[in-house]
């Protein structure tokens, strides 16, 4: 399942303004009242606002006499992208009130009040009858100050021994790593289909290319299954990145550490990671976690943009290698007879934009000292973006590999043109005549040569037409170069023979079903 979290938010100031932790620690929403009150009202974005300028956060204002002008409230506010976190930042919460009770920190009635009121704001929010306010910043504020409402004081005492600092990154190493598990589940669903695919065709010859030109025949299973591999490297990247990010944060506070006397080691395995962070400063600024999966989204979405590609060439009428259904087409406003790739072209446009917040967040990071600086605010937003967009990807994919229907014979008869069995006929040489391969090569060159002259393939060239360049060539060397004697002799481990394409299929069918 996955992991939620909290933070809380009072009606008067937590902690005095000596005690402030440099504006980490949260506060309280002003009241309801404020905006009806003479010489006030709701600035752009819900900011409250006195002769232009908006009010002192309560959260953090405790040294502040006056407000954040309104363009600042709004530069400031990240809840429209951070709201996608409030699954973890109550699950973190609840770990975080948890441990505070059963180590004295606060009382076990008031543990119990946080835990019931971070419930009822979940299901408020499940129900989309919360109500989340941009004056109040972030998720973290937002959760805190409903529970106030719901439970008074005591949700003043959630934020003992935690800043946002350390919240926030729980709570967004908890959203990655969902987020990985899920993405892991549609890559492997993604080569299940293509392995599938592959199986049906383990023996469906097309031309396999090098620099887009015909180079020797295989079998449309076997590219298939070439993106399947891909997809596994893919997921262990992914699983990779996991296991790095999988250390809490959680109690770290702002960057120090704190003074009261935290069950760390708890609240981690509370919110399933494998242990907790071993120094402050790192869980706060760090955000390799993001990174990384970012990098591995971004080899992702390649992986998926090179087969969209494909996709989009072979569908069109001038190669019409595959045909996609209704399903996965559109039409055109103006051409009644166009049936376009669009899925697969958008799959291919997005790559640019996942591929772009791995940029992005690397630019952020580069100049930022320890720890936490509010740049960091931006490490969200795109890769939110990014790895919501790279899971639509991998099901658009899944979906027109099992839509897809390849045109045997057109593939076949395209494999048998530009001469793709020569390759053949030098390995005959060498086999059959113990010739070294650089003179195999430079003898099928001439060969042919001399087939391009006559038009015709190099299995239908006139044995005397070869024999004029190698005398001891046989009628048996030309019989062997038809497309189909090709693959079939590619066993090799790894080669494109139906038999192993079978075997291969089928490993990854039984693999991926074990799993």
């Amino acid at each position: 399942g996955r992991v939620l979290r909290i933070a809380r938010k009072s009606a008067k100031a937590v902690y005095r303004a000596s005690d402030r932790d440099g504006g980490e620690q949260a506060g309280a929403p002003d009241d309801e009242g404020a905006a009806r009150r003479p010489g006030r009202f709701l600035g752009r974005g819900g900011h409250e606002r006195i002769r232009g300028r908006a009010m002192s956060n309560k959260m953090w204002g405790g040294r502040f006499a006056s407000g954040p002008a309104a363009i600042m409230a709004e530069i400031n506010a990240s809840i429209d992208v951070d709201r996608r976190l409030f699954r973890q930042d109550i699950a973190a919460s609840k770990a975080h009130a948890e441990m505070l009770a059963k180590q004295g920190i606060i009382s076990v009635k008031d543990g119990k009040a946080i835990t019931r009121g971070l419930d009822a704001v979940l299901a408020e929010i499940e129900s989309g009858q919360f109500a989340f306010k941009r004056e109040l910043e972030d998720i973290h504020m937002n959760v805190e100050a409903r529970l106030h409402e719901l439970i008074g004081p005591a949700a003043g005492r959630l934020h003992t021994a935690r800043s946002r600092n350390d919240q926030v990154a729980t709570d967004f190493k908890l959203w990655v790593r969902d987020t990985i598990d899920d993405i892991d589940g549609l890559l492997a669903a993604y080569q299940r289909a293509l392995a599938e695919k592959a199986l049906a065709n383990a023996a469906t010859i097309m031309p396999g290319f090098t620099h887009l030109q015909v180079a020797q025949p295989v079998t449309f299973g076997h590219h298939l299954l070439a993106y399947v591999e891909m997809a596994g490297r893919d997921r262990g990247r992914f699983a990779d990145a996991r296991t790095r990010l999988n250390e809490s944060p959680l109690g770290a506070a702002a960057l120090a550490g704190t003074s009261f006397p935290l069950d760390r080691t708890m609240t981690a395995r509370k919110l399933g990671f494998a242990r907790p962070a071993a120094n402050s400063l790192d869980a706060v600024a760090d955000r390799d976690f993001v990174l990384e999966t970012l990098a591995a989204a971004a080899i992702t979405a390649v992986h998926l943009s090179r087969f969209a590609e494909e996709i989009v060439i072979w569908t069109s009428p001038l190669v019409g290698f595959l045909a996609l259904s209704d399903a996965f087409t559109t039409g055109s406003s103006i051409m009644p007879q166009k049936r376009n790739p669009d899925a697969a072209e958008l799959v291919r446009a997005k790559t640019g934009r996942i591929t772009g917040a791995l940029d992005a967040l690397l630019m952020v990071m580069k100049g930022l000292p320890l720890a936490y600086q509010k740049d960091m605010q931006e490490d969200k937003e795109a890769a939110i973006d990014a790895l919501s967009g790279l899971s639509l990807c991998i099901t658009a994919m899944t979906g027109m590999v099992a839509d897809m229907q390849p045109d045997a014979a057109r593939m076949e008869a395209a494999a048998a043109q530009g001469y793709a069995t020569a390759t053949d006929l030098a390995d005959w040489l060498v086999r059959e005549l113990d010739m070294p391969f650089r003179e195999a090569h430079h003898v099928t060159g001439r060969i042919v040569a001399a087939a391009e002259k006559h038009g015709v393939t190099l299995d239908a060239l006139p044995l005397a037409e070869a024999q004029a360049i190698e005398p001891r060539i046989g009628p048996e060397a030309l019989r062997m170069l038809s497309v189909h004697n090709a693959v079939k002799t590619r066993k090799s481990l790894g080669g494109t023979a139906p038999k192993n394409v079978r075997a291969q299929a089928k490993r990854w069918l039984k693999k991926l079903r074990a799993k």
